[in-house]
């Protein structure tokens, strides 16, 4: 039967959610959550594939900002709500509304592609690779102190409403805008996120908020967190669970874990969705007593625009190197982007040429290694590379790395 890709109506909105939620087999209350989500979800950029009236494929984007090495931010689509039915696999469904959409944001002008996978092997032949690195640490609490006992400022709790999500937000978006791999986060995540919103999804959040202060009193660091009932022997076993922090400086940083690390009862704290390289351990007396585990592939990048996106960023060397970049859009088909790409600590240029190529490469090796913290080398290994110019692969391998490692602690 034929098929339609196309964005949905507002009266299909709840057929949408159906269909996502036989995809992830799931049954929420979807009338609740289509009125949710109506204020803030933008319906020309919610797909679905139709097979006459019925939807059997969906797919959602929004509109987003990533930070990039250098500090550099640009326009994102932040791929979400990607399902097909069980009875509608492996028939090229994915690949039509990938391509649709693909279109579409280059017509928005975003640069990138961005999205977390729920399955590995789906989304490199479209282009997109794992950019970043996610881990969750565990501090044993009783098993260490701190090298520090008193950084500077304070810490202190502040009621969960309207202005401690503004002093929260305003400490995220100060620390995002210099945090490579960091997103922006929409309206609906803030509210979900204290509590006041998001309530047809699940559990209300209810939790803490503390934030730090230094010196002069300004907020410089917050964290997020809930505590969950745990005894044994009639002892308290209870594990306090790190739902976001962000700090400007050490202080802050130092003084936020010590505080958690202090909470009575407590005796560990759990973080999710953090750096693999987190400098906790660094502060501990018994730096053992911290240890990342659950640690893989975080956030997925697609370079949409290749030549603006490579002039977006920094390099933390100078190189000039004439890149093939092999991209898939779904059923859009192999297309072939060859540019020339001059690179500095400064500041670079990137433009399309018909220059002899110094390296063929897959798109998704290319969007795995954007960000710095994945080396080209290893990403290109999936699909092959080749080298037109001897030392080419080795020379852009250095080229997209970056000394300090991108962090992407928002998931959507």
């Amino acid at each position: 039967m034929p098929l339609d890709v196309r964005p949905i109506r507002d009266e299909e909105l709840i057929p949408w959610l159906d269909a996502v939620s036989a995809g992830f087999q799931d049954r929420p209350d979807n009338e609740k959550i289509a009125d949710e989500v109506r204020p803030y979800w933008d319906l020309n950029r919610t797909w679905a594939a139709y097979e006459a009236v019925r939807i059997v494929g969906t797919f959602r984007t929004w509109g987003g900002e990533l930070t990039v090495p250098g500090c550099a931010r640009v326009k994102a689509s932040a791929v979400t709500g990607v399902a097909v039915l069980p009875t509608h696999r492996r028939q090229g469904i994915l690949s039509r509304m990938v391509a649709a959409e693909h279109r579409a944001a280059r017509d928005r002008g975003e640069v990138v592609a961005m999205l977390y996978a729920a399955e590995f092997p789906i989304y490199g032949r479209f282009g997109y690779g794992p950019a970043t690195t996610s881990a969750t640490w565990i501090l044993e609490t009783k098993a260490t102190g701190f090298h520090s006992t008193s950084p500077a400022g304070r810490v202190e709790l502040v009621p969960i409403d309207e202005v401690g999500e503004e002093t929260a937000r305003a400490v995220f978006e100060a620390w995002r805008i210099r945090q490579p791999g960091e997103l922006w986060r929409r309206p609906i995540t803030w509210h979900s996120d204290f509590g006041r919103g998001g309530t047809a999804w699940g559990p209300i959040w209810k939790g803490f908020l503390t934030v730090h202060r230094d010196e002069a009193g300004t907020v410089d660091g917050y964290a997020r967190y809930h505590v969950e009932e745990k005894w044994e022997q009639r002892q308290p076993r209870n594990p306090a669970i790190v739902d976001d922090l962000h700090a400007l400086n050490d202080d802050a940083y130092a003084g936020l874990w010590q505080y958690l690390a202090s909470i009575d009862w407590v005796t560990s704290v759990k973080a999710e969705r953090r750096w693999p390289g987190e400098r906790l351990p660094w502060l501990l007396t018994n730096a053992r007593a911290a240890a990342a585990s659950d640690i893989g592939d975080g956030l997925w990048v697609k370079l949409l625009d290749i030549p603006a996106a490579l002039a977006a960023r920094t390099y933390d060397r100078a190189a000039s190197l004439v890149l093939e970049i092999v991209d898939r859009d779904g059923v859009d088909g192999e297309r072939r982007i060859r540019v020339a790409l001059d690179a500095s600590p400064a500041g670079s240029t990137c433009a399309a040429t018909d220059r002899s190529p110094d390296l063929t490469v897959d798109a998704s090796a290319i969007g795995a290694a954007y960000l710095g913290g994945t080396r080209l080398r290893d990403a290109a290994m999936a699909r092959g590379w080749d080298e037109h110019r001897p030392g080419a692969l080795a020379e852009a391998n250095a080229l997209f790395a970056t000394l300090e490692g991108p962090w992407a602690s928002t998931f959507f």
